[in-house]
């Protein structure tokens, strides 16, 4: 199964995130299919930048997010367009 996740990047005690579609069975920093954006929580305010298209793509097909990519794509109102596109079915 494939599920929407953060890879952690950046040095020690300075974390920033690429937000990939990954094999559920790979490790956190191990093997992704695609990028799909980049999250840095240290900026002010958080940098929060997704890739729309990419993001529903993946959805569509079945990909499930995790919890944190999952408020950073309600955040971002992604999530709500892949609900109503779900529900107009």
């Amino acid at each position: 199964m494939v599920k929407l996740r953060l890879r952690r990047m950046g040095g020690k005690k300075m974390p920033c995130y690429r937000v990939v579609a990954a094999d559920s069975r790979s490790p956190r920093d191990g093997r992704f299919l695609e990028t799909l954006g980049r999250y840095d929580p240290r900026q002010e305010p958080s940098l929060i930048e997704i890739d729309e298209e990419k993001a529903l793509k993946w959805l569509r097909q079945g990909a499930q997010p995790t919890g944190q990519v999952r408020k950073l794509m309600q955040i971002k109102g992604i999530w709500q367009k892949f609900q109503e596109e779900k529900s107009g079915k």
